[in-house]
């Protein structure tokens, strides 16, 4: 069997200024005669001055060494202030924190609060808007033949049936101030005072509203309308209130003052004198009061 060969590196290049090989071998023979200098002019020969010097770092590094008993552990009393300061920033901004937290949560509570109670009223008291009709009208200053050049002063006394039947623990407080209307096609004929009256549970009320119009003039159209819905009988009118209310929860329990809107459409027979008039419906609005809508 052969023997493994490897393969030898080659010899590195010989620099210019390194001596051939035949001068190293006569150096080497020279090496014991010159051995003693070479060591003396070795130990007496100074460095160059750049080995001693440390290597400088890069540009823009700085390395700053601060011995461990000079590191200050409390600020310097002229620092003191600011960093007291400066320190007790966050602890007054959790305090901010918790307090405007601690104050959402209890107008959170405060509005659940009221929503039960206003839900516990509902459900025991079962509030309801009461009804209105308008039983008669006394109409007086409309019975000649109106024109859009002459002005009118119309008079109507209209009886007015408030009925609260529907609410049996709820009474109605009907405060002054109040006014009602009558119009005609969208003209204002007169207008007077609602009365103020207290009205129990399960209760109606039937009262005067008298009601007084100056100065009231029709155009051509509204005249030769209102002319003929008399002759056939049936003169629409609209009969309009606002009266201020307020509820009244058994004994003790009283609502804040809320307007209620009502209107109710009639027509009569006549424009003089007693009138019969007919209900065509009524409207009651209280915006407030979600239930009355």
């Amino acid at each position: 069997m052969a023997d493994r060969v490897h393969p030898v590196p080659a010899p590195p290049p010989r620099r210019p200024d390194q001596p051939p090989a035949d001068a190293d071998a006569d150096a080497d023979d020279e090496a014991p005669a010159t051995g003693t200098a070479a060591a003396a002019a070795t130990e007496t020969t100074p460095l160059h001055p750049s080995f001693n010097r440390l290597p400088s770092p890069p540009p823009g590094t700085y390395i700053v060494q601060v011995p461990k008993d000079q590191v200050l552990r409390v600020p310097p009393p002229d620092r003191a202030r600011r960093y007291k300061k400066l320190a007790a920033r966050p602890a007054r901004r959790r305090l901010l924190r918790r307090a405007c937290c601690c104050s959402c949560a209890a107008l959170l509570l405060l509005l659940l609060l009221a929503a039960a109670f206003a839900g516990a009223i509902y459900l025991v008291f079962r509030p309801r808007a009461p009804t209105f009709s308008v039983a008669s009208l006394s109409i007086r200053g409309l019975d000649g033949a109106p024109s859009s050049s002459s002005a009118l002063s119309p008079e109507l006394d209209a009886t007015v049936r408030a009925d609260n039947g529907a609410n049996r623990k709820v009474g109605v407080d009907y405060r002054g101030g109040g006014s009602v209307t009558v119009s005609y096609a969208g003209q204002r004929l007169a207008a007077g005072p609602w009365p103020a009256f207290r009205q129990a549970p399960r209760n109606a009320t039937v009262f005067a509203a008298a009601m007084r119009g100056r100065g009231v003039r029709l155009s051509e159209e509204q005249a030769r309308r209102l002319a003929a819905e008399r002759a056939a009988g049936a003169v629409p009118l609209a009969v309009e209130a606002r009266v201020p209310v307020r509820l009244r929860f058994g004994k003790v329990l009283r609502t804040w003052t809320v307007d209620v809107k009502a209107r109710c459409d009639v027509a009569v027979d006549r424009l003089e004198g007693d009138a019969a008039a007919v209900n065509r419906g009524c409207r009651v609005r209280v915006r407030p009061l979600w239930w009355w809508w």
